[in-house]
């Protein structure tokens, strides 16, 4: 039980590692828009940011950080191997995170950590057959692809409104209304990051605590009420992780795909950031990375569908695209040498 004990805390350490990762590689997401505006030094950017992704817990609940801890039926897997598989999925998500932060890829840790715990769990259980519980993984396969599209068409629809709105305003004035106004809107984006973002890692440390025998599992082997330590925990790293920043990728988010002035900043958040109010509202885990781009994507297409650098969203695409496969494929390899050297030490 001690030795038990000792790994199920050694689990929840690198669960939060992976949460501060989280935040340190999806930074670019809460401040990449209002950096490149100028609105905020990157120093004042992600202390904003990272407050706000450690309040969301307040605001946004706990319905996806059950979605994600039930994503895998664990209770099929046999009891002296569901560690081994959580852990695993922590680090083929920490790694892919680490390399696509590498290669200044704005990728989904949302994916990275799914994509990571059907990988382990389908080499430990030997197959997919019933495993994999489909109505998370529907919601999750299908905002792939409209998460993006809503973030896009709700920031192409704020900014047409915005030009109509404000048409008789000069370029000055709405400059400086704008400038104002992308606090709120960096604020109201990061408490939808920080509460879809951190969920995911709530629900695999609560694995983690039901796997070891320190929580009782719910009704039907669902997930149990997250304790409220894992959610500050959770949310802490998330908050500590933002704070030191992600600057490759924020270049990429900020000044790459499209050029962006406050008032583009402002609705890309904005759509961004009432798209994900809406999922997580819904229990949906959704990628953060993707909304954004989206929103970013369709704030520029206003302009001209030349402003948007469609080479530079196409390698985005594809990182997105990978990141499940990818995750699975290293946590599925960790998992296996994870139980190589337990069989081996134990001889």
């Amino acid at each position: 039980m001690t030795a038990t004990l000792s790994f199920v805390i050694l689990i929840i350490f690198v669960a939060l590692f992976f949460d501060y990762i989280n935040g340190f590689h999806d930074a670019a997401n809460s401040i990449a828009t209002v950096v490149s505006t100028r609105v905020l030094s990157p120093g004042l950017a992600v202390i904003w940011a990272a407050f706000f992704n450690f309040v969301a817990f307040a605001i946004l609940g706990t319905r996806v950080a059950k979605a994600v801890g039930e994503g895998v039926r664990l209770e099929l897997i046999a009891p002296e191997m569901r560690l081994y598989v959580l852990v695993a999925a922590l680090i083929g998500a920490i790694i892919w995170n680490l390399i696509t932060w590498y290669l200044g890829l704005p990728t989904s840790s949302s994916h990275a950590i799914l994509g990571g715990y059907a990988g382990a769990g389908i080499t430990a259980y030997g197959g997919i057959s019933g495993l994999l519980k489909p109505d998370v993984w529907e919601k999750t396969v299908t905002f792939i692809v409209l998460s993006p599209l809503i973030g896009m068409s709700l920031g192409f629809l704020l900014m047409v409104a915005v030009y109509w709105i404000f048409r008789r305003w000069t370029p000055g004035n709405v400059d400086k209304f704008f400038r104002r106004g992308q606090l709120f809107s960096a604020a109201a984006y990061s408490l939808g990051h920080g509460g879809n973002d951190a969920q995911k890692t709530m629900g695999i440390i609560t694995a983690v605590l039901v796997s070891g025998g320190l929580l009782a599992p719910g009704p039907n082997h669902t997930l149990p009420s997250i304790p409220l330590w894992v959610v500050l925990s959770a949310h802490a790293a998330m908050g500590l992780g933002t704070l030191s920043g992600g600057w490759r990728i924020v270049h990429t988010m900020g000044s790459k795909i499209t050029k962006l002035k406050p008032v583009g900043g402002f609705c890309a958040e904005t759509a961004g950031a009432i798209t994900l109010f809406g999922a997580t509202f819904a229990g949906i885990p959704v990628s953060t990375t993707h909304t954004i781009t989206g929103a970013i994507v369709g704030v520029g297409a206003t302009r001209r569908l030349s402003a948007v650098k469609w080479g530079v969203a196409g390698r985005i695409v594809w990182a997105w695209i990978l990141t499940i496969p990818m995750a699975a494929f290293i946590a599925a390899l960790s998992y296996l040498i994870i139980v190589f050297i337990q069989r081996f030490a134990s001889h």
